[in-house]
C-alpha cells in the first residue's frame, strides 16, 4: 500500500511539473519581446567599465535582478487572488508599453542617433580623466540597470501571469517563481558571456595558431554584430508580443484579423495574425509615442 501511494505521489508530482513546464514555456514564448530586448540593454550597461570589472558588475545588476522579482512575484500572486480582475488591465497595459517602447527606440534610432555617438563619446573621454571616480561611476550604472530591470522584469511578470491567470494559485506560484528565476539565469549569464566575448577573441587573436588566431579575430568582428542583432530582434519582438497581447484584448480587432486569415487560408493565411498582430503594435507604439512624448516634455518643462 505505501509503496504504491508513493508511486502514485509521484506521478502526481510529475504531472504538476508537466504542467508548470508547459505553462513556463508558453509564458516565456510571450515575453520573447522583453527578454531580447532585456538582454540587449543589460549588456549594454557594462559599456565603458573596465574589462576586469564587467563581471562583477553583472552580478550586482543580477542580484538587483532576484530582488526586483522577489517582490514583483508576491505582488502579482496577491493581485491574482485579492483583485483577479485587474490582471487583464495590467496586461493591456504591459502590451502597450512595449509597443511604446519598441517605437521609442525606432525614432531614437532614426531621429537621434547622433545624440547616442555623441553621449558615447562625452562617456568614453571621462572615462579616460584621472579625476574621474569610476566606483561611482559603476555604481551609478548599476543602479541604472537595476531600475530598467525592474520595468522589464515587471513586463515579464504581468505577461507570465495574464498567461496563468486561469490556473489555480498554487500552479500561478510555481510559473512565476521558475520563470523569475529561469529568466534571471538565463539573461545574466548570457549577458556575462556576451560582455567576455571580445576578451575570448582577444584572448584567442594573440595565439601562434593561424587558425585560432583567424577564431579570434572572428569573434571580435561577430561580437558588435550580434549585439546589434539582439537589439533589432528584440524591437521585432516587442512589437508582436505586444500587439498580440493587445489584439487578444481587443475582441473585434481579434475577430476581424482571424475571419481575414481564413479567407485567405494557406501559409500565407497562418503567417497573417502575426503579422498583424506586429503592424497592430508598430500602429499603436506611433499612437502612444505621439501621445505621452509631448505630455513628458511639458511635465519636465513644468518640473524644471
Amino acid at each position: 500500500m505505501a509503496g504504491s501511494s508513493l508511486l502514485i505521489l509521484i506521478d502526481d508530482i510529475a504531472t504538476v511539473l508537466d504542467d508548470v513546464a508547459l505553462m513556463t514555456k508558453t509564458a516565456t514564448k510571450k515575453t520573447a519581446g522583453v527578454l531580447g530586448d532585456d538582454l540587449a540593454l543589460n549588456a549594454q550597461q557594462v559599456t565603458g567599465v573596465k574589462p576586469a570589472r564587467e563581471l562583477p558588475v553583472v552580478w550586482a545588476v543580477a542580484k538587483g535582478s532576484m530582488i526586483n522579482k522577489a517582490i514583483l512575484v508576491p505582488a502579482a500572486l496577491a493581485i491574482s487572488f485579492f483583485v483577479p480582475w485587474l490582471v487583464t488591465p495590467l496586461l493591456m497595459l504591459g502590451g502597450a508599453f512595449l509597443c511604446f517602447e519598441g517605437f521609442e527606440k525606432l525614432v531614437h534610432k532614426f531621429f537621434h542617433s547622433q545624440e547616442d555617438e555623441a553621449h558615447k563619446a562625452e562617456l568614453h573621454d571621462a572615462l579616460k580623466n584621472p579625476d574621474v571616480d569610476l566606483k561611482s561611476v559603476e555604481k551609478d550604472k548599476i543602479k541604472g540597470a537595476i531600475r530598467t530591470d525592474f520595468i522589464l522584469s515587471g513586463e515579464i511578470i504581468a505577461i507570465t501571469l495574464g498567461t496563468v491567470s486561469t490556473q489555480t494559485f498554487g500552479m500561478q506560484f510555481m510559473v512565476l517563481t521558475v520563470v523569475a528565476v529561469m529568466i534571471t539565469v538565463g539573461v545574466y549569464g548570457l549577458v556575462a558571456g556576451i560582455v567576455k566575448l571580445d576578451d575570448g577573441g582577444l584572448y584567442l587573436s594573440r595565439k601562434d595558431s593561424a587558425l585560432v588566431r583567424a577564431v579570434g579575430n572572428s569573434i571580435l568582428r561577430l561580437a558588435p554584430l550580434m549585439m546589434k542583432t539582439l537589439s533589432v530582434l528584440g524591437t521585432i519582438a516587442m512589437f508582436l508580443v505586444g500587439g498580440g497581447i493587445l489584439t487578444h484584448g481587443l475582441p473585434p480587432v481579434y475577430e476581424a484579423i482571424h475571419h481575414v486569415a481564413e479567407g485567405v487560408g494557406g501559409g500565407a493565411g497562418a503567417v497573417l495574425p502575426t503579422f498583424a498582430d506586429g503592424l497592430f503594435g508598430v500602429l499603436a507604439g506611433g499612437v502612444l509615442v505621439a501621445i505621452i512624448t509631448p505630455l513628458l516634455k511639458w511635465w519636465q518643462a513644468r518640473s524644471a
